[in-house]
């Protein structure tokens, strides 16, 4: 298993302890998941945060 995928588990269980239910749960699931796995790939090399917040600069 990768890091990234590993995020993202990591952050959807983490929604699941704090919110049950709901349409607000939901969408924090999706919101802090994609969260986990951005943070996961960039662990494991396979995204450049940073060059995507450069880019956004300028």
């Amino acid at each position: 298993m990768t890091t990234s995928t590993l995020g993202l588990l990591a952050g959807l269980l983490l929604t699941i302890a704090i919110v049950a239910g709901g349409l607000v749960g939901l969408l924090l699931a999706v919101v802090l998941g994609g969260a986990g796995y951005l943070v996961g790939a960039h662990l494991d090399g396979q995204l450049d945060l940073r060059e995507l917040l450069r880019s956004r600069r300028g």
